[in-house]
């Protein structure tokens, strides 16, 4: 009796443990506590991402990284979508959660596990049907164009394993747990690399093997994700009757979800327009973008990752309607990520030369130029970027939606303006421009916006107004 007693206190410490409630003590090292495993597994993520990259650019060849990079754009569309729409239907767990609600929690997950599929169904086939057009219209070269087809329609075919990994990880996240999340992916990191391996140099599948890598990867993570809830997270456990479509639910994640996934589609329908940009320079160009970006990526995802606790803080307090401890949530981050910007810049400029050469095999004397100009140019406009996730990912956590969606509006006419000079007037240099315009517009305009909801919640919760 007594060891089954220590048993049952020891797995109730680790399920407090692994969940965190955001609503009282300090904010920064509950941020910093909750970020960290989620900056881990980002880049563990990028790092898989990358691997495909690399393994193709050095067994494949520069043409064929070419292909993987020219459809990184459209990825970002598909994966920013599905990341937008199953982070958007969590809120509404962290605000239950926040809130003390546990029968509200099981049907929020219940409800937004049919509805993110449902919607899956409907976006996998859109974009089966309308892949090779997008990349016509996207000027992608004739040399490179069946390549990059094939790999980004086997990618849109695995968009339900997208959906499911980042579905049960947004739930889990969505109470505190980014640990679990993390270990997921350091497996899921593993199993891709050694899919990639196994499939493009033994197998001999090309750019085709490095797809059919990411989709079973991703598959993995998620049914991992899915089953250890299953197990052990009693207040994420949806029972069968919270499958069914709940009305209040539904409108309230549609409500948070579906702004938040055009965001995430409008903010990459103006990466496509800078690719398009960057496809005129031809593939060699190309090549270099695309190397230059994967390394930017992984520096890049301490930003996200605040972005993401951001999301899960301000929706635990929203729950709680407690406005001074998001506001103070919100100073914090910004002095955090404005020093974490300054040094990644730092750090992005160092490893540049040696960065680049980990994906060619040969000489790399005309790419280099090309990653240098975008380089240079970006990470003298890191710091907005970071206040974007900021600024966005607050918001959205509070239930509001609209102004970070309005925000990619501003992302995408950005880089519009920038892409048009660039094809325009032949400059490489205006094309790299498109990125650090949209991230200084779209920062200016969410810390606009951001002082605005701010009042309105104020208002809403019976706060003062100073």
């Amino acid at each position: 009796m007594a060891s089954g007693s220590m048993c049952a206190c020891g797995k109730k410490r680790e399920e407090l443990i692994l969940q965190l409630d955001m609503t009282k003590g300090n904010p920064v090292p509950l941020m910093l506590r909750f970020m960290l495993p989620l900056l881990l597994g980002n880049i563990f993520q990028q790092l898989y991402n990358m691997a495909d990259t690399i393994i193709v650019g050095r067994f494949v060849g520069s043409g064929a990284l070419a292909a993987v990079g020219s459809t990184g754009t459209i990825m970002f569309l598909i994966n920013g979508f599905a990341q937008g729409i199953t982070s958007g239907f969590s809120v509404l767990t962290a605000q239950y959660f926040g809130a003390g609600d546990k029968e509200g929690m099981k049907r929020s997950v219940g409800n937004g596990m049919t509805l993110a599929f449902l919607i899956t169904a409907v976006m996998t086939l859109l974009c089966v049907l309308l892949m090779k057009p997008l990349l016509t219209l996207m000027h992608t070269p004739a040399d490179i164009f069946e390549d990059a087809y094939t790999y980004i329609s086997l990618i849109s075919y695995g968009l339900f394993a997208t959906v499911l990994y980042n579905l049960t990880s947004a739930f889990l996240r969505a109470i505190g747990n980014s640990r679990v999340p993390l270990y997921t992916l350091l497996f899921s990191a593993a199993l891709n690399v050694a899919l990639d391996l196994v499939l493009i140099i033994n197998v001999g599948m090309g750019v085709a093997g490095a797809a059919v890598a990411t989709v079973i990867s991703q598959f993995l993570s998620g049914v991992i994700c899915f089953v250890y809830i299953r197990k052990n997270e009693p207040l994420l456990r949806a029972a069968r009757r919270d499958f069914r479509l709940n009305k209040r639910d539904t409108k309230r994640q549609l409500a948070i979800g579906v702004p938040m996934a055009l965001q995430f589609s409008i903010t990459a329908c103006g990466t496509m327009i800078m690719q398009t940009a960057i496809n005129y320079f031809g593939s060699t160009a190309i090549a270099a973008y695309t190397a230059a970006c994967k390394l930017q990526n992984i520096l890049q995802q301490g930003m996200v990752a605040m972005g993401q606790m951001s999301a899960t803080y301000a929706g635990q307090n929203a729950g709680k309607q407690d406005f001074g401890r998001i506001r103070e949530g919100v100073r914090a981050s910004l002095k955090i990520d404005t020093v974490y910007s300054l040094a990644a810049a730092f750090i992005m400029v160092m490893i540049l030369p040696n960065g680049i050469r980990a994906f060619f095999s040969g000489d790399i004397s005309e790419l280099l130029p090309y990653a240098r100009i975008y380089i240079n140019i970006s990470v003298v406009f890191y710091i907005p970027l970071s206040f974007i996730f900021i600024f966005r990912n607050f918001m959205q956590g509070a239930g509001y939606s609209l102004m970070p969606m309005l925000g990619g509006v501003v992302e995408m006419f950005a880089r519009l303006i920038f892409a048009f000079l660039a094809i325009y007037t032949h400059s490489f240099v205006l094309a790299c421009f498109c990125d650090p315009a949209a991230w200084l517009f779209a920062a200016v305009f969410l810390a606009v916006a951001y002082r605005g909801v701010a009042r309105k919640m104020q208002v809403a919760w019976g706060y003062p107004l100073h």
